[in-house]
């Protein structure tokens, strides 16, 4: 399958055919798609092009058992944080922030060390929580937060009223906090 065959057809097309007959050749056009941008980011955070380009690869992987398991809405916001995450993951795992010299700065690494750890478990809960809110506040907050949509460009794009945007964003924001603490509590 030529690439630039399927421009016309949206990224949600692309999962939809994906998860109908689990082809992972929709995948791989969706994946292609957005390999610039992976690449971007994973250099943003490891400064090593090797290792951007290796990450980049496990990103695939881990992109293609995760759309097995979840149904994803929008793709190119969820790969953004899988990318992030890995990277943040790559970046801990290297003990990048521990290389202080003095025991005070080794204690204050190791606190910054355990809010990584700590925001890249917030992160997580939140990812696997914003599923759970009901569409119109997903949607909302997901164009909001995630994809930087003013009220007017959402209330366009949806068909929302921008009192009904604004209204949906809050509540999912609280519901979002309520169902992160709750996870949090149970962990």
């Amino acid at each position: 399958m030529k690439p630039d065959r399927f421009d016309h057809i949206t990224d949600t097309e692309l999962l939809d055919k994906f998860y109908a007959d689990g082809r992972n050749e929709w995948l791989g056009i969706l994946l292609q798609r957005y390999t610039l941008l992976l690449l971007g980011t994973c250099m943003k955070y490891l400064k090593n092009e090797e290792e951007a380009k290796d990450g980049v690869q496990q990103i695939f992987l881990k992109v293609i058992t995760e759309l097995q398991k979840y149904k994803v809405v929008y793709f190119k916001s969820w790969l953004y944080m899988i990318a992030r995450n890995h990277c943040l993951m790559q970046l801990r795992d290297k003990n990048i922030f521990v290389a202080a010299e003095d025991e005070k700065h080794l204690q204050a690494e190791e606190i910054n060390k355990d809010g990584i750890r700590d925001k890249e478990k917030t992160l997580s809960l939140i990812e696997s929580s914003i599923v759970e809110l009901n569409e119109e506040q997903r949607t909302c907050v997901i164009l909001f937060y995630l994809q930087k949509k003013s009220y007017n460009e959402i209330a366009a794009s949806t068909g929302y009223s921008v009192m009904q945007v604004k209204s949906h964003i809050q509540n999912g924001k609280r519901n979002l906090k309520i169902l992160v603490e709750k996870k949090l509590k149970h962990n």
